[in-house]
C-alpha cells in the first residue's frame, strides 16, 4: 500500500472514532441523574475505548458495543445514539429511560442485539426496526410499548433468534409471517393484550425452543395441531387466556395425545384457563423430562389418574381450584422426584394415603379444602425437608400425630377447620422452625394450652382458637420474640394474663376473648407499639382499664362481656372517683397480704397479728377467739378505709368483708400456742395465696381447704 493511502486509511479511522466519541459525550448531556456514576469516565479528554460500557472493534475504528445496563440512569432515549454507525450491541436494559425508541435507529444497519428492557419507553412497537437485516435479538420486555406488531417485521427479520416483548399493552393478532422466521428459539410475548388465536405457521419453527403467552386473551382450541409439531419445545406457557379444550371444553385427550410427541418438555403452563374435561390417562406418557405441570384454576373434572405417577421426575404439581372428585392415588409415591403438591379446593375425598410419606423431596404439601376424612397418617413425620403443610378445611378426625414434630424444617403449618380430638403434642416443640404461622383453630382439641408453644421463638402467628383449651396463659409465652399474632380465643383458658405478654415488641393482634380470665388486664399491653388488634371481650376481668398504647385506640368491642370493668375507654362505664380511691386502698391490703404470705411462710408468726388477737379476743379459748372478732375490724382497721367500704357497691363490700376477715383468721391461728394448732408453713402459704388470687379477680376461690377455717365459699355475687 502506498504511503497516501496508509495516510487516508489511519485519517478516515481517527475521524469515525472522533465521531463516536462526540455521539457518545452529547448523549452523555442528555442524561438527567446518573447515580452510580457509570458516566463518570466519559470526557473530552479519555479514550473513548476506555470509557464505561464501551467496546471498539479490534482495529480501534469504531464503537460496536454500548452497555450500561442496571445504571439506575435516567434521562430521554436520545436519538444521537443513531451516529454509532458501526453499533453492533446496544443494551441500555433496566434504567430509567423514557420517551419513544427513535425512529433513527432505523440506521444502525449493523445492530445485531437491542436489549432496552425494563425502562419507561412508550409509544407503537418501533416498525423501523424491519430495516434491520442483521437483528437477531430484540428485548423490549417491561416497558410501555402500544399498538399491534407489523407483520413487515417477520418478513424482514429474518436472523430473529430471541424475541422478548413481554410485559407491554401491545395488542391485535400475533401475526402469521412470524413463522418466516425459522431460527427462533425463544418466544416471550406474554403480559400483554394480544387477541385471536396462535398462527398456525408457529408449526414451522421447529428450533423453537421456549413459547411463553401467558396472561393474554388468546381464544380458540388448545392448538395441539401446531404443539405436537415442535418436537424440541421445553417449556410450554399457555396460562390465563381463553382457549378451550376440544369438543366444546370436554375433552382434553386430544392435546395431551399430541403433547406426547414433544419428548424434550420440561415445563407445561396451563393454568386459569377454565379447561373443562377429565385429565387422561395419556398424561403418563408426557415427556419424562417434565419438571414443572400446573392445572390450576381450571375446570377439569374427573379423578386423579394413577397414571400421573409414571412422571418420576415432575417436582412440581398443582392441580389446585378444579372439580377433582375421588381419592389421592396411592401410586404417588413412585413420583419420587417431587417436591410440591398441590391438590387444594377440589373435591377429593377419602383418607391422605400414607404413601405420600414416602416422597423424601417432598417440601410444601397443599391437601386444603377438600372432603378428606380420617386420620392425619403419622407418615408424614417422615418428610423431614417439609416446610409447608396445608391440611386445612377438612373433615379429618382423630389425633395430632406426635411424628409431625419430626418435620424440623415446617415454616408452615395448618390443620384448622377440621374435627381433630385429644391434647396438642408435646412434640410441637421440635417444630422450633416455624417461622411464619401455627394453625390448629376451630378443631375439638382439648388439655392444657401447651407450654411448648412458648420455644417457637420464630413464630409470627399462633393461632388454637376455637377448641376446648384449658389451663392458663403461661408467662414464658415472651419467648415468642418474633409472634405479630395471638388468637387463643373460644376456649376454656383461665387465670391472669401475664405481664410478661409486654415484651412481645411485635405483636400486631392479640385475642383472648370468649375464655374464663380473670384479675386486672395488664397495663404492660400499653408499652407494645406494634398493637393495634386487642380483643378481650367475654372474660372475666376485672377492674380499671389501663390507659395509653392501644388503649387509647381501641373501643367497648374490645371489653364487652367483662361487667366488673371500667375505665375511659368510649363505650365502657366509668369508674368512680370513691371506687377509685377505694380500689387504691385495696390493692395496699393486696401488697401487705403478699408481704405477710413473706413473713408467714418464714415464721408463721407475726407480733402485729398477736395485736390483732389481743383486740379482737374476748375470751381466752380458741372458739371464743373466733366467734367475737367478726363485726369488731373496725378496732385495727383504719376508719376512712372502713367508711369509704360503706358507699361500695355489694360485690366490692363482700371482696373488703372477706380479705379483711381471712387475715384476721390467719393471724389468729397462727399465734396460737400449741404446735398443733398452729398451720404449717405451706398452708399459710397457700391460703394466703388464695386470698391474693380473690383481691386479683378470682371469685371462685375457697379458703376452708387449707386451714380448716368454716369460711364460706365466695360466688360470682
Amino acid at each position: 500500500m502506498s504511503p497516501s493511502a496508509v495516510s487516508g486509511s489511519h485519517h478516515h479511522r481517527n475521524h469515525s472514532l472522533l465521531a463516536d466519541k462526540a455521539a457518545l459525550l452529547a448523549f452523555k448531556k442528555t442524561i438527567v441523574f446518573d447515580p452510580k456514576y457509570m458516566l463518570a469516565s466519559w470526557s473530552e479528554d479519555g479514550d473513548v475505548c476506555s470509557f464505561t460500557g464501551v467496546r471498539c472493534d479490534k482495529h480501534r475504528q469504531s464503537v460496536v458495543k454500548l452497555n450500561l445496563s442496571r445504571g439506575a440512569i435516567t434521562g430521554p432515549l436520545s436519538p444521537i445514539i443513531s451516529n454509532l454507525s458501526g453499533l453492533r450491541s446496544l443494551s441500555l436494559s433496566e434504567n430509567n429511560f423514557y420517551g419513544i425508541i427513535p425512529p433513527k435507529f432505523s440506521s444502525l444497519h449493523h445492530l445485531h442485539y437491542l436489549f432496552l428492557y425494563s425502562n419507561s419507553l412508550h409509544g407503537p412497537f418501533p416498525e423501523f426496526l424491519s430495516v434491520l437485516p442483521n437483528l437477531t435479538v430484540l428485548s423490549l420486555s417491561g416497558n410501555h410499548l402500544t399498538g399491534t406488531l407489523p407483520p413487515s417485521f417477520f418478513s424482514n427479520c429474518t436472523s430473529l433468534a430471541n424475541i422478548d416483548l413481554s410485559q407491554n399493552l401491545l395488542t391485535g393478532q400475533i401475526p402469521e409471517e412470524i413463522g418466516n422466521c425459522p431460527g427462533i428459539w425463544n418466544l416471550n410475548l406474554y403480559n400483554n393484550q394480544f387477541t385471536g388465536e396462535l398462527p398456525a405457521s408457529l408449526a414451522n419453527i421447529s428450533e423453537l425452543y421456549n413459547i411463553d403467552v401467558e396472561y393474554n386473551n388468546l381464544t380458540g382450541e388448545l392448538p395441539g395441531n401446531i404443539i405436537g409439531k415442535l418436537y424440541s419445545v421445553v417449556s410450554l406457557h399457555l396460562s390465563y387466556n381463553n382457549m378451550f379444550s376440544h369438543d366444546h371444553n370436554t375433552n382434553l385427550e386430544p392435546f395431551f395425545t399430541a403433547l406426547a410427541n414433544c419428548t424434550e418438555l420440561e415445563e407445561l403452563e396451563m393454568a386459569g384457563m377454565n379447561l373443562g374435561g377429565r385429565l387422561p390417562s395419556s398424561i403418563g406418557r408426557l415427556s419424562v423430562n417434565l419438571d414443572t405441570m400446573l392445572l390450576q384454576e381450571n375446570r377439569i373434572s374427573g379423578m386423579i389418574p394413577s397414571e400421573i405417577a409414571h412422571l418420576s421426575n415432575l417436582t412440581v404439581l398443582n392441580l389446585t381450584s378444579n372439580s377433582l372428585n375421588g381419592t389421592i392415588p396411592a401410586e404417588i409415591n413412585q413420583m419420587s422426584s417431587l417436591e410440591q403438591l398441590f391438590l387444594s379446593h377440589n373435591l377429593l375425598t377419602g383418607a391422605i394415603p400414607a404413601a405420600l410419606g414416602q416422597l423424601p423431596r417432598l417440601g410444601l404439601l397443599d391437601l386444603s379444602n377438600n372432603q378428606l376424612s380420617g386420620e392425619i397418617p403419622a407418615s408424614l413425620g417422615n418428610l423431614v425437608r417439609l416446610s409447608f403443610m396445608f391440611l386445612n378445611n377438612n373433615l379429618l378426625s382423630g389425633t395430632i400425630p406426635p411424628s409431625l414434630g419430626q418435620c424440623t424444617d415446617l415454616s408452615k403449618l395448618d390443620l384448622s377447620h377440621n374435627r381433630l380430638t385429644g391434647s396438642i403434642p408435646t412434640e410441637i416443640s421440635g417444630l422450633r422452625e416455624i417461622r411464619r404461622f401455627l394453625n390448629l383453630s376451630h378443631n375439638h382439641l382439648d388439655g392444657p394450652l401447651p407450654i411448648e408453644l412458648s420455644k417457637l421463638e420464630n413464630v409470627e402467628e399462633i393461632d388454637v382458637s376455637s377448641n376446648n383449651l384449658s389451663g392458663s396463659v403461661f408467662f414464658q409465652i415472651s419467648s415468642c420474640i418474633a409472634v405479630k399474632l395471638i388468637n387463643f380465643s373460644h376456649n376454656s383458658i383461665e387465670g391472669h394474663l401475664p405481664d410478661s405478654i409486654g415484651d412481645l415488641k411485635n405483636l400486631e393482634s392479640f385475642d383472648v376473648s370468649g375464655n374464663h380470665l380473670s384479675g386486672g388486664i395488664p397495663t404492660s399491653l400499653n408499652r407494645i407499639q406494634s398493637l393495634s388488634f386487642l380483643n378481650l371481650s367475654f372474660n372475666n376481668f376485672a377492674g380499671v382499664i389501663p390507659s395509653g398504647g392501644v388503649f387509647n385506640t381501641v373501643t367497648e368491642k374490645s371489653f364487652s362481656g367483662n361487667p366488673h370493668l371500667c375505665g375511659t375507654v368510649y363505650g365502657m362505664p366509668k369508674c368512680s372517683h370513691k371506687r377509685n380511691w377505694f380500689h387504691s386502698r385495696l390493692l395496699i391490703l393486696f401488697v401487705l397480704v403478699t408481704f405477710a404470705a413473706t413473713i408467714l411462710t418464714a415464721t408463721c408468726c407475726v407480733i402485729g397479728i398477736r395485736r390483732i388477737k389481743a383486740t379482737v379476743s374476748s375470751g381466752n379459748s380458741e372458739d371464743t377467739e373466733l366467734t367475737h372478732y367478726h363485726g369488731r375490724v373496725e378496732r385495727v382497721v383504719d376508719s376512712s378505709l372502713m367508711r369509704a367500704s360503706r358507699d361500695q357497691s355489694p360485690e366490692v363490700k363482700r371482696m373488703w368483708e372477706v380479705a379483711i376477715t381471712e387475715l384476721a383468721e390467719l393471724g389468729i391461728l397462727c399465734t396460737q400456742e400449741s404446735p398443733t394448732t398452729r398451720p404449717t408453713m405451706l398452708d399459710a402459704a397457700d391460703d394466703l395465696d388464695r386470698l391474693k388470687r380473690y383481691l386479683g379477680g378470682d371469685t371462685t376461690a375457697t379458703f376452708a381447704s387449707s386451714l380448716g377455717i368454716s369460711s364460706s365459699t365466695l360466688s360470682d355475687d
